[in-house]
């Protein structure tokens, strides 16, 4: 059995530019994305982190999985259609034995968005 993947968000996350006041649009990432897990059967863990180290690029979230490849995107919008391509790549990360998902097989905001692709430890 595959090791459960994990969906971290930046909860923190402004685009560049965006006022410091108000919700983050990480935040409102997060919220679409634990929304939308909320209704989708088999959806992955889903959490909020402070900070993934990639405020030029905000939005920003990362899959990881225990003894897989763990991927960091950039460049999200804090909306439905992010949330739903996110939890569409972790399902295929998670369906994956390495976690290792093909560049086409990505939603196209993740393609243009990866950051990272960092492989299982040794």
């Amino acid at each position: 059995m595959n090791p459960i993947t994990e969906l971290l968000v930046c909860h923190t996350c402004r685009p560049a530019g965006a006022p410091r006041e108000g919700v983050a649009a990480g935040q409102q990432l997060f919220d679409a994305v634990q929304a939308l897990a909320a209704e989708t059967p088999g959806a992955p863990q889903v959490r909020a982190v402070a900070c993934l180290s990639a405020c030029g690029r905000g939005c920003s979230a990362a899959l990881q999985a225990p003894g897989k490849y763990s991927y960091v995107f950039g460049d999200l919008q804090a909306d439905a259609a992010s949330a739903a391509d996110l939890l569409a790549a972790a399902a295929r990360h998670q369906a994956l034995e390495d976690g290792q998902i093909p560049w086409r097989e990505r939603p196209e905001a993740l393609r243009r968005g990866t950051l990272a692709r960092l492989p299982p430890p040794a």
